[in-house]
C-alpha cells in the first residue's frame, strides 16, 4: 500500500541516515518503525506481555512492605 506522510526535516534526515546505515529502503525503515510503534501501543499486547511476566515472577507483596503499608494506613486519617 502506498501512502504519503509529512515528517519534520530533521526526522527525515535522521531516517535517511539510518536507512543507509542499515542498508534498508526508506519504505522498509518506515514500515518497520510503524509496526514496532503499533505493537508497543496495542493495549491487548501490552496486557498479555505483563501477564506473561507476572506469571513467571512472584508478584506477592513483601511481608515487610505489607507491614509498613499497614502501619501507614493505620496512622492515616480517613
Amino acid at each position: 500500500m502506498k501512502t504519503a506522510i509529512s515528517v519534520p526535516d530533521a526526522v527525515y534526515a535522521e531516517a535517511e541516515r539510518l536507512a543507509r546505515r542499515l542498508k534498508k529502503s526508506r519504505s522498509q525503515l518506515y514500515s518497520e518503525a510503524l509496526a514496532a510503534y503499533l505493537r508497543r501501543h496495542d493495549a491487548d499486547a501490552v496486557s498479555e506481555a505483563y501477564d506473561r511476566v507476572c506469571s513467571q515472577v512472584d508478584t506477592s507483596p513483601d511481608p515487610m512492605l505489607r507491614a509498613a503499608a499497614r502501619q501507614v494506613l493505620e496512622r492515616s486519617e480517613w
